[in-house]
This record gives structure tokens, C-alpha cells and sequence, in this order.
């Protein structure tokens, strides 16, 4: 007679809905981290390159696209790779929250790195570093939702990780504004950053995943876990390829925002209208971002939600190569985020309907945030020569609309998924 060993808590499917409190803690830290990515991202690495650009040889675009370029190869291996090592983790304090504290302190002691960095080096040392740890975190807060969120919660859940995933790009970009210099900056985001994630783990225990569930070791087994094949998992690999291709296009509007405003459209404050558009955007994003979540956890599908949120940032995307003028970014920046809003709960839901099994819940999301990071290598590898051989700025955004036009459309090719 054989005897079936029980599903523990850790990889059961879950069926008890997750109340606001828990919601509320976990999107703290969630927001909280991207504060502690893109402060940096939206102005002050790239205050950084423009300082040590003279000393290095390189233009301040250039050197801003190799430092970030470094720090998303490190951001595209972390994170499948921590998720995959919180999968395997049998802490009593839980699979995840060990992760989530040493990425959070370890992505604040690297921002404060980038505060008193003096060159190229320290900068892309301290950069590189920052991406490490900060994915650490990011990988075990996103994994935490398959382990404890209902399928029918998911939209909503992730509506409200992307309001304050929204949020924490704001608060970055405001907290490296308003601070007064860049090391003030970086130290405003790096206590931010391990404030808001203190209340999740304080207040909510981790589920514990059993030593006899943990699979055995072995180099082999761990590094071929990482593959996950297109051809036996199709529509993973559609949900991956269409996330990536949308995130391409968004990446290439974001990375050189400030030297648009102020090399293109001559803004009078380019840093101040960084925020300014940054602002809009959230504040449209916000509009949509919980509500086309909920709507998708009602009516039981998500890839309509998927594929008209990609329509709208392609055209808005498309706009910013047609109106280049201050209303026409703010306008596309409104646009945008009505757009990326119901795309950031949904798609993640998507994700997560899609996984394979429980047991690698982080290492699959890992793989799959890798299409998050790896537009961050892309990007600047791509627009960098549009920029500067290939018809600038114009031909930039009409290249970032068609790239999120095709990741819109391959949407259609996710089977498994209403």
C-alpha cells in the first residue's frame, strides 16, 4: 500500500483569501524597493553621469547606458537565482522573509555606497551591488503571492503591489529631487527603502517550507532548473515574451527622459519635469492600476485587459515621436499610465496563473521578472545608437511603439488563459 505524504501549507494551491492588512504590508515593501531602484534610475545616476562623464572619455548618455546596462545583467541573474535559493530555504522564520531582510539591508548599504561614490568604478560598483540585493528582496516579495494569494484574488493583489510599485517610482524620483544633492538622495531612498519593508516583516509570519519537501541538492539539477522550455511550457513562453517586448518599449521611453526634456524639448527645469511627467503618469496609473485588476479577478479572464493596455501605450508612445512638445509628453505620460496601469495587475496575474508547479513558485517568477531586467540591458544597448546616428529622439519613440505594438498582439498566443 503506498502512503501519500500530505501537501504542506508552503506548496498547497491557496484557497483562503489574504486580508487588507497583509495586502497593505506587502505593497509597502514592494514599494519600497522600486524607491530604492529608481530614485537612482530617474535622476540620480544620471546626475552622476553627467558629473564623471568629463573624466571618463565617454558621453554623459553613453556612460549613464553602461552603468545601467551593468546593473540590469546583475538584476537579469539575481533574481531567478534568489528566488530559486528562497524556494529551497527551510528558515523557521519562513521561505521568504529571510531574503526580503537581507536584500533590504543589503540594497540600502549599497545605496549609501553610491552616495559617497567618487568615479566610474565606485558608481558602477555600487550600482551593480544595489541591483544584487534589491532583487533579493524583490524576488522573495513577488514569490510570496502564489504562496498565499487565491487565484481569484490575484488581480487585485497585484493591483495594489503595482499602485505601489507606481508609488515607489514617484517617491524615488521625489526623495532624490527634494533631498538637496545626489548623496542626500541616495540616503533618503536607502532609509525609505528599509523602513517600509519593516512592517511586513514584523508583523506577518512566513509560510515554512518542511526539510523532507526541500528537493536534493545538485549542481546539475539546480542550474537546469532555470530553462524552463518554450515547447513544453508554451504559454509561459508567449506570457514571457510579451512581458518583455512591452517592457523593451517602456524602458526605451524611461532611460533617457531627462536629456529629452532637456536636449530636445529645451525644458527650463528638465529634473523638476522629469517629476512632473513621473507624477502624471502615477497619478493615471493609480486610476487604473487596482481597478482593471479587480475587473479581470470578476469577469475570469485576463488577456483582453493584456492586450488593449499594450494598444494604448503604443499609441502613446507613438505620440511622443509625433508631438514633441511639453503638452505632448505630459499628454503621453497620462496615456501611458492609464495604459501600463492595467497592465501591471493584470499581466502579473497572468504570470502567475501560468506557473508550472509550487514548488519552484520563486525560481519561475524569477525567470519570468527576467523579462523585467533584461529591457534594462536592451534599452540602452539600442538607444544609444538611434540617439545619436539614427535619427534621434523621433526615431526612438517610433521604435518603442512598435516594439510594445508586437508585445500587445502576441498576447493572443497564451492558450491556457481566458
Amino acid at each position: 500500500m503506498t502512503t501519500v505524504r500530505p501537501v504542506h501549507a508552503a506548496l498547497a494551491e491557496p484557497v483562503e483569501p489574504v486580508g487588507r492588512g497583509w495586502t497593505a504590508a506587502l505593497s509597502l515593501a514592494n514599494g519600497a524597493i522600486w524607491v530604492g531602484w529608481f530614485g537612482p534610475l530617474q535622476i540620480l545616476l544620471a546626475s552622476q553621469a553627467k558629473e564623471f562623464a568629463p573624466g571618463s572619455g565617454m558621453a554623459k548618455e553613453t556612460l549613464l547606458a553602461w552603468v545601467t546596462g551593468a546593473g540590469a545583467v546583475v538584476s537579469l541573474l539575481a533574481n531567478p537565482l534568489f528566488g530559486a535559493l528562497s524556494d529551497r530555504t527551510t528558515a523557521r522564520r519562513g521561505r521568504r522573509t529571510p531574503w526580503i531582510v537581507a536584500g533590504t539591508a543589503g540594497g540600502a548599504l549599497s545605496l549609501l555606497l553610491l552616495a559617497g561614490a567618487g568615479g566610474v568604478w565606485t558608481m558602477t560598483l555600487g550600482w551593480c551591488l544595489a541591483q544584487l540585493t534589491l532583487n533579493a528582496a524583490f524576488a522573495a516579495v513577488t514569490a510570496a503571492v502564489p504562496d498565499r494569494v487565491p487565484r481569484r484574488q490575484r488581480g487585485a493583489v497585484g493591483g495594489w503591489l503595482g499602485a505601489a510599485q507606481i508609488l515607489g517610482v514617484v517617491g524615488g524620483t521625489g526623495l532624490a529631487t527634494a533631498a538637496g544633492g545626489t548623496g542626500a538622495g541616495y540616503v533618503a531612498c536607502a532609509v525609505f527603502t528599509v523602513v517600509g519593508v519593516l512592517p511586513y516583516v514584523l508583523r506577518f509570519e512566513d509560510l515554512r517550507l518542511a526539510a523532507e519537501d526541500r528537493p536534493a541538492w545538485s549542481w546539475r539539477g539546480f542550474l537546469a532548473g532555470f530553462w524552463l522550455s518554450p515547447r513544453r511550457h508554451p504559454d509561459l513562453g508567449w506570457a514571457w515574451l510579451t512581458r518583455f517586448l512591452i517592457n523593451l518599449s517602456n524602458s526605451l521611453v524611461l532611460l533617457y527622459l531627462l536629456y529629452y526634456l532637456r536636449d530636445r524639448l529645451h525644458h527650463h527645469d528638465p529634473e523638476q519635469g522629469v517629476l512632473i511627467l513621473t507624477a502624471v503618469n502615477g497619478l493615471t496609473l493609480m486610476a487604473t492600476v487596482v481597478v482593471g485588476g479587480v475587473w479581470s479577478d470578476r469577469v475570469g479572464r485576463r488577456k483582453p485587459f493584456v492586450v488593449w493596455s499594450g494598444l494604448l501605450m503604443a499609441v502613446a508612445t507613438a505620440a511622443l515621436s509625433a508631438w514633441q512638445t511639453w503638452p505632448g509628453a505630459v499628454t503621453a505620460a497620462a496615456v501611458l499610465g492609464v495604459g501600463f496601469g492595467v497592465f501591471t495587475s493584470v499581466d502579473f496575474a497572468l504570470m502567475t496563473d501560468v506557473l508550472p508547479k509550487a514548488l519552484d513558485r520563486g525560481k519561475d517568477l524569477g525567470v519570468i521578472n527576467v523579462a523585467n531586467a533584461l529591457p534594462q540591458v536592451a534599452a540602452p544597448a539600442l538607444a544609444a545608437p538611434i540617439v545619436t546616428y539614427l535619427g534621434g529622439y523621433r526615431v526612438l519613440y517610433l521604435v518603442a511603439a512598435v516594439i510594445g505594438l508586437a508585445g500587445a498582439v502576441l498576447v493572443g498566443r497564451i492558450r491556457g488563459v481566458d
